[in-house]
């Protein structure tokens, strides 16, 4: 009879539809027998829409295969409860060996279980695949946070200056055992910018959901989950990124005026530099960069500088403002000056399709130790890590400039779309 036999049926075919996040996973192969109910998803590799006969689809017959390989080996000579938890602590390992990577190779398992050494069964930890070794030495879990900051600046009514912070967080954890667990708490001062947009490595085990949903989309108001920011993780033995970030900061941390103006083979430039008050006057180096390209090779220079030192590349068209270390106290400095060139030589002088005519800029070059603009750190003190020995943390900080722009505000402004900057340039 169609109606009781026909395999249409899946109730009684044992395989069914499992709905998924408003979508159905099929086909699942599931049965119960003697109390435990023994599943799998078999490999469908043809279109599902129309959905195919069963008969079609070879994956279902090995799942039932295995699935009964399971159920042999489960209760083939068992005699008690014991026996059955032995046999379930070993059918992890003899899995991998019947169907490694979920291909189906023996529906045996009590072949495969005659075949291998079963003494690491007994042990609390699995080697996994992805960890070709394990460490041995003096225990020492390494953190570094690295920001960097872009920023175009015009100096213009009409077009909004930009800017931008990514972040990257950096561990090293050198510890012994084969699945050390590792949790690292970021935290922000009061007044510090929430991190958005987070991605973190494959190895962090679980995240709170407000850290997952907080994005650079959405307007950043009081509401804004501040952390602090905990990631759990069983730490690979290279180094590696464990989370990346970006944060919408109130102010970029230097601020600048550049304006140049062409007086037939002169060039008269202004360049004004402030340091934001909240911003560590403690740098590694910071430079001023300023490129002209498409002109001959500086013959003059007559400057003038407030504070630090100038250094002149005459065949590279290029000036150098050497600020320092430090700001001074009124945290503003200032350069200006007079620029005179000489012939023209295509083949020596830098050429740029974009800095034509007045359309110049300046580019910023520093780095900041033991300071991040977020206010991002790790406490060693929050650092926990579940393995013997206690370990050594070192925690470390940094703010790097990357491409940080201040264009001349005389001439038409660059605008940025993307990774393209595209410009409105005069003859």
């Amino acid at each position: 009879m169609e109606s009781r036999d026909s395999c249409s049926r899946i109730n009684k075919t044992s395989v069914y539809g499992l709905p998924v996040g408003g979508e159905e996973l099929w086909p699942v192969v599931a049965f119960l027998k003697n109390g435990i109910v023994y599943a799998c998803v078999p490999l469908v590799e043809q279109t599902l829409s129309p959905r195919p006969p069963l008969i079609s689809i070879s994956a279902v017959s090995q799942g039932f295969e295995l699935l009964f390989g399971i159920q042999d080996f489960l209760y083939s000579g068992q005699k008690n409860d014991t026996e059955l938890n032995t046999k379930l602590s070993q059918l992890p390992d003899l899995l991998l060996q019947a169907c490694p990577f979920g291909t189906l190779l023996d529906a045996n398992l009590q072949h495969s279980l005659d075949n291998i050494n079963f003494a690491s069964v007994t042990h609390p930890q699995k080697q996994p695949a992805w960890k070709a070794g394990t460490y041995k030495g003096k225990p020492q879990v390494s953190i570094s946070i690295t920001e960097k900051v872009k920023s175009m600046q015009y100096d213009k009514q009409d077009i909004a200056d930009t800017w931008q912070v990514v972040g990257a967080v950096t561990c090293k954890c050198d510890l012994e055992g084969i699945m050390p667990n590792v949790t690292i708490s970021l935290s922000l001062p009061t007044n510090g910018s929430p991190l958005q947009d987070i991605l973190v490595h494959p190895c962090v085990t679980s995240l709170d959901s407000a850290i997952l949903t907080s994005s650079s989309v959405d307007a950043v108001d009081d509401s804004a989950f501040s952390g602090p920011y905990k990631f759990p993780f069983t730490p690979p033995l290279e180094s590696f990124n464990l989370c990346y970030y970006t944060s919408q900061v109130p102010v970029p941390p230097i601020l600048g005026f550049y304006q140049m103006k062409e007086e037939e083979i002169q060039l008269k430039i202004t360049i004004n530099l402030k340091l934001h008050e909240s911003v560590k006057n403690n740098f590694e180096f910071c430079e001023a960069h300023i490129p002209f390209y498409n002109r001959g090779p500086i013959t003059h220079v007559e400057y003038k500088v407030s504070f630090g030192q100038l250094e002149v590349f005459r065949e590279k068209s290029l000036l150098i403002w050497n600020i320092g270390q430090k700001f001074p106290k009124s945290m503003e400095i200032s350069l200006s000056g007079t620029i005179t060139f000489g012939a023209k030589s295509h083949e020596k002088e830098p050429f740029d399709h974009i800095c034509i005519g007045g359309t110049a800029y300046l580019k910023l070059h520093f780095r900041i130790l033991d300071y991040t603009l977020t206010g991002c750190y790790a406490d060693q003190h929050s650092v926990q890590v579940f393995t013997s020995g206690k370990p050594k943390i070192s925690t470390y900080r940094k703010l790097i400039s990357s491409d940080y722009y201040i264009w001349n505000s005389k001439a038409p402004a660059p605008v940025t779309y993307g990774s393209l900057l595209l410009v409105r340039c005069h003859n």
